[in-house]
């Protein structure tokens, strides 16, 4: 339901130093606007399948993708349709597995959400900033806060600590180095296709999907290792079509998130519990604390009621 971006995206892979051999949209669209879009606006290598209900929802795509991907292929790279490649992004991104023939996946490097800075080795950072190999950014506020009541992940960004709640591969800095990390972006990452074989995403997560990169990635990373190369570059813009509503968002990111934390950590101890629900609570807090300090105050309020009703449905319905 964004054909506009999927255009961008096409376009900045017809200007790609190594352009891919097959290209694959699943469009789970309602219309047939992103067609008539690919109809005027033809792409070498590109195969379009427009999916029904059955196969419609991002995890079910993608398994869908999967099956149609060509017998040479050997990496399969997965874009979200409002991403945009630097020239460069797939030789970077393939250069890994030369690098590291043990990689079952590499994960590319969005440049564009960021403000990094380049800080001495030695540089202690602030209460408002997070410092990673000698480099330092702006904190969020629900991180400074958890900084505070020493509830911060104790584990590099890209990996999930026993408790969850961890920072994503977007903490990684723009080095232009490589870093394991157990977990990827969905939208920006690639795989080994002899990967499939044995794994599939999780139909669990249905629809918008969202935490079903990490649930895939997590589950990937106990068998082998993954990388981000932040050398591999492309911009994200957050279209907002095709996204859900702010209730049933707030709702996944608590029943989502405890399906996810249970992959990594299915018998968490009492203090692994107490801080996941501690954090979740907060992070609600915060939320809604946004209905009075934030421009967007209905989707501030509607994703709290999403939240806590999510929360609530933990003690009586927990998710499979």
């Amino acid at each position: 339901m964004r054909p506009e971006p999927l255009l961008k995206l096409l376009q900045s892979v017809q200007i790609q130093n190594l352009y891919p051999d097959e290209i694959l949209i699943i469009d789970g669209s309602t219309n047939n606007k992103t067609e008539l879009v690919l109809n005027e606006n033809q792409f070498e290598n590109l195969h379009y399948f427009l999916v029904d209900d059955q196969n419609r929802g991002l995890t079910r795509q993608r398994n869908f993708g999967i099956n149609k991907v060509g017998k040479t292929i050997k990496v399969v790279c997965f874009l979200d349709d409002d991403t945009v490649l630097e020239p460069n992004y797939f030789e970077n991104l393939l250069e890994t597995y030369n690098q590291f023939p043990n990689a079952l996946g590499v994960g590319g490097y969005i440049c564009n959400e960021t403000k990094w800075e380049k800080a001495s080795d030695n540089y202690i950072p602030k209460i408002n900033e997070f410092y990673f190999d000698g480099w330092k950014r702006k904190d969020g506020s629900r991180f400074i806060l958890r900084k505070k009541l020493h509830l911060d992940s104790d584990c590099p960004p890209g990996f999930s600590s026993s408790f969850s709640h961890g920072r994503s591969v977007g903490f990684l800095p723009p080095s232009d180095k490589i870093y394991q990390v157990e977990q990827l972006m969905g939208g920006v990452s690639s795989f080994r296709k002899s990967v499939f074989e044995t794994f599939s995403f999780s139909t669990y997560f249905e629809g918008y999907g969202l935490y079903e990169d990490a649930d895939f990635t997590l589950r990937v990373a106990k068998t082998g290792k993954l990388y981000l190369n932040t050398a591999a570059k492309l911009n994200h813009y957050h279209a907002a079509s095709g996204r859900p509503n702010q209730y049933y968002y707030g709702k996944m990111v608590v029943r989502n998130g405890w399906y996810v934390w249970r992959v990594k950590n299915p018998n968490p101890i009492f203090k692994d519990r107490l801080k996941w629900h501690t954090i979740t609570i907060l992070l609600t807090i915060i939320r809604f604390n946004n209905t009075f300090t934030s421009s967007n105050k209905k989707e501030a309020f509607t994703e709290s009621l999403g939240r806590i009703a999510g929360w609530w449905s933990l003690l009586f319905n927990k998710p499979k």
